[in-house]
């Protein structure tokens, strides 16, 4: 039996249950990271919309418009997800949906002008955010980290 130290708690754990970590460390780091956003956002006044939703207005920022997949590809997020929070991104004045000129089937998402408003203040806090991340770590040791994570997710794109 090994025993794992973990954020002061004490986890039991069989060697042949778990032989790894990285994906429960990687969970645990993406529920500690959505908090710590998420209390950034609110210590920033921001509170149009959540981390999540703001995964969306990233993307859009950089290209203003997308389709529904490119979104849900960017971000990693489902379409049967996606459809949710831009039902109430759309209600709350943050983005606008209209039909692609070229394929009336196709929607196309659009970021406006009350979301781009918060643009420099969401910069601001996800460079918090990354400095939080990396407090403690050397340049090298962030890219090796980085591309690892990279490598990652090519893994689980396959």
């Amino acid at each position: 039996m090994t025993v794992v130290l973990y954020s002061t708690i004490l986890y039991s754990m069989e060697v042949e249950e778990i032989k790894t970590y990285g994906g429960f460390l990687i969970s645990q780091i993406k529920q500690l990271q959505g908090r710590a956003f998420e209390k950034m956002l609110k210590e920033s006044g921001i509170d149009a919309f959540n981390g999540a939703q703001g995964r969306i207005l990233y993307v859009l920022w950089e290209r203003e418009s997308l389709t529904i997949s490119e979104i849900g590809h960017l971000t990693s997020l489902a379409k049967t997800t996606l459809t949710g929070m831009l039902d109430r991104m759309e209600e709350s004045g943050l983005v606008e949906r209209t039909a692609d000129k070229k394929n009336r089937r196709q929607v196309i998402i659009s970021i406006t002008d009350k979301a781009r408003r918060y643009k420099e203040e969401y910069d601001s806090v996800s460079e918090r955010m990354n400095e939080l991340f990396y407090k403690g770590f050397k340049k090298e040791e962030v890219d090796v980290f980085e591309d690892m994570l990279r490598h990652i997710i090519g893994n689980l794109e396959e």
